[in-house]
């Protein structure tokens, strides 16, 4: 049964399985190799290699499906594995909704992406940067432990096939460096950290360069002060305002809206934004994170505003959430090898403003400088968010010392109308936005 390639591997899967009952299928192969290593005060902690292969197969008998996974290629186990579907798929409970990609709908383009770097470094040049990197921090004055610095490299494939003829495959390298320290002594120690994830190995920040920033990032939150309740302006920092686009994304997740579940489920064409305000989403994005020539299910993707001039212009949908709301898919599926595919953003982001963060904040008598966001209590029903941070307090306009043990509330809806980004946008997350100021946040600390 088995030839040569994964391509061949996916449509003998297929073909066996409607062979075997099913109606339509389609199948996914992800194959992943990487390296990871760690350091800790100058000593090596772990040296990892992985090398693993894993294949999904979806089938569909009628309106009834079913999903499988496995890592075994043997071939009679993907025998074992097309009965076991198929018998599934024949007693599941019918989804009216869940379909293959119809001949009209899948791509028939095949654009060109930067996703992949040849280069793959050896363990010792790993354990290179992440020493580098640590000793970096460790040089910073006032750092007086670490925990360790790690540098990762990665090398994946993706290919997605279905019974219409659609084959599509796409290979993505990762490269990723990150320290770790603490500064302080005793109870008054406080921890904090800087990284870097790219595509292409010559994108990486310097390993010196990423060691500094934690070591002196470190050092900034030493003597937090705890400050009192109030209603103020908040300033969320880059590190952590791209939560605020993923909640904007969760909340316009064609299943929330489909379910009912989601804030914003009444939006559509509704500004919740200030005008001006654009939230998009790239998957064709050169050396993009989470770059990709196709969806989940074959179907074309592109550059798309999801949030524009302040107003929802659609919901993040796959096939199935698009044929329950009476829409068409805007190619947004994404999947794993054990499961069905469900919306998904790719390079999302917060378009940068106008305006420098130094301006965002110069008219602030007293807020707050958020750099760190701990727990997650953000009714995605309501919108009520509730979220514990740190960071530091804003005086006359100024960032001036650090501060802890508080928590940041409000209700999304409003957040939103008075989101107010800056200019300083850059992507090196995967879900990106400047730094952003929204008035009238509750801060409560313990400090009454």
């Amino acid at each position: 049964m088995i030839k040569t390639t994964p391509t061949d591997l996916l449509e003998q899967l297929i073909s066996k399985a409607k062979s075997s009952g099913a109606d339509s299928a389609d199948a996914i192969f992800v194959e992943n190799r990487s390296l990871s290593v760690a350091q800790r005060l100058g000593k090596p902690e772990s040296i990892e290699r992985s090398e693993d292969k894993d294949l999904g197969l979806r089938v569909f008998v009628g309106k009834r499906n079913a999903t499988v996974s496995t890592t075994d290629m043997k071939p009679e186990s993907l025998d074992k594995l097309i009965d076991r579907v198929v018998s599934m798929a024949k007693v599941a409970p019918e989804d009216p909704y869940a379909r293959i990609a119809k001949d009209s709908e899948i791509t028939t383009s095949n654009p060109k992406i930067e996703l992949f770097d040849p280069s793959e470094p050896s363990a010792e040049k790993l354990i290179e940067r992440a020493s580098l990197a640590e000793e970096s921090a460790l040089a910073v004055t006032g750092v007086t432990n670490s925990e360790g610095g790690e540098a990762a490299w990665s090398d994946t494939t993706i290919m997605l096939a279905t019974s219409n003829g659609f084959k599509g495959t796409y290979r993505r390298s990762g490269h990723s460096l990150s320290a770790v320290v603490l500064a302080g002594e005793g109870q008054n120690m406080e921890r904090d950290y800087e990284y870097s994830s790219t595509v292409f190995e010559a994108d990486l920040t310097n390993p010196k360069t990423v060691g500094q920033i934690a070591g002196e990032r470190a050092v900034r939150r030493l003597n937090p002060q705890k400050p009192g309740s109030a209603s103020i302006p908040v300033i969320y920092d880059p590190r952590v305002s791209g939560s605020l686009v993923g909640h904007v994304a969760s909340a316009l997740n064609g299943s929330s809206i489909a379910r009912g579940t989601s804030f914003l489920k009444d939006a559509m064409g509704k500004q919740i934004f200030q005008s001006g305000v654009r939230i998009l989403d790239d998957p064709h994005r050169a050396r993009g994170l989470r770059s990709k020539p196709f969806d989940g299910e074959g179907l074309p993707n592109q550059k798309y505003a999801i949030i524009d001039d302040g107003y929802v212009k659609s919901w993040f949908l796959d096939l199935a959430t698009a044929d329950q709301l009476g829409l068409v898919s805007t190619g947004h599926a994404a999947r794993s090898t054990g499961g069905a595919p469900s919306p998904s953003p790719t390079n999302l982001y917060l378009d940068a403003g106008d305006i420098s963060p130094a301006s965002l904040m110069h008219d602030i008598k007293s807020g707050l400088y958020v750099t760190e966001l701990m727990g997650m209590s953000v009714n995605m029903v309501t919108g009520d968010y509730s979220r514990g941070a740190g960071g530091f307090w804003i005086d006359n306009g100024e960032i001036t010392y650090p501060v802890s043990d508080i928590t940041v509330a409000g209700n999304l809806t409003d957040m939103f109308s008075q989101l107010i980004p800056a200019n300083d946008l850059e992507f090196k997350r995967g879900t990106d936005a400047p730094t952003v100021r929204i008035d009238g946040m509750t801060v409560a600390g313990p400090g009454d």
